[in-house]
């Protein structure tokens, strides 16, 4: 679809499928850079949100997959579930969803699959709402929705790729370039903060930053794009 809209910009553009921690690989087996700005988006794709074969979305049933890549070997979310202890799924609900609950889902995980592997999206939004009480659900998001957010999390190594990816874009800067972070949660600013301070900070300092605090949309945004609420921008610029 990328390639299809950009058409027409001839040989200006140049589309490469990879993880953000391949950046500084692409980058040298292409003989890229230096650059005058790079963006991480880490928004998931409403195309990808929105399509049941995913498995990334509760709204509507379909396989629990929420490997981002479907090409390589990694585990989906379903295998997961099937094969980890119970103490590292409450692990990961905890630490990528922030997830009050995970103890309790956790145990109530390990005890469904004796009986029925979760396979499917609404079985596993069944069962977290059936285990969080009614009084405890959050009023602005679906119940589930820090369960799955912590799945696709760990599924795809996120953070981890977002860290080495945020690493080894600096290097690739042209001086006075600038690096861009568009993130969705508190997990993913916090890093992306974190790791743009720290750079600032080296000696010798590598970043100044831009953006004291992240930029946020304004109403007339997120009334265009609801998705786009909880977005959060930080820049910083390369000395």
């Amino acid at each position: 679809m990328a390639r299809d809209r950009l058409r027409g910009f001839g040989d200006r553009v140049e589309l490469l499928q990879g993880d953000f921690s391949m950046l500084g690989a692409i980058a040298a087996g292409n003989s890229w850079g230096p650059f005058a700005g790079i963006l991480f988006d880490l928004g998931l794709s409403s195309f990808q949100l929105d399509d049941p074969a995913r498995g990334f979305s509760f709204s509507r049933d379909g396989p629990l997959d929420m490997r981002m890549d479907r090409r390589g070997a990694g585990k989906t979310a379903a295998e997961l579930l099937a094969k980890l202890p119970e103490r590292e799924i409450a692990r990961i609900l905890q630490d990528y969803g922030e997830e009050r609950f995970a103890k309790r889902i956790a145990a109530r995980i390990v005890d469904q699959r004796r009986d029925r592997p979760i396979t499917s999206t609404v079985h596993l939004a069944r069962l977290v709402a059936d285990t969080i009480p009614r009084r405890a659900w959050p009023r602005r998001i679906h119940v589930a929705t820090r369960t799955f957010q912590a799945l696709r999390i760990a599924v795809n190594d996120e953070l981890q790729s977002l860290t080495r990816g945020l690493r080894a874009a600096v290097p690739l800067l042209a001086p006075a370039g600038r690096l861009c972070v568009i993130s969705f949660h508190s997990l993913e600013d916090r890093i992306a903060k974190e790791t743009l301070r720290s750079l600032a900070r080296s000696e010798p300092p590598f970043l100044q930053v831009l953006t004291k605090r992240p930029i946020v949309p304004t109403g007339g945004e997120t009334e265009a794009n609801p998705r786009a609420r909880s977005a959060k921008l930080r820049a910083a610029e390369r000395l």
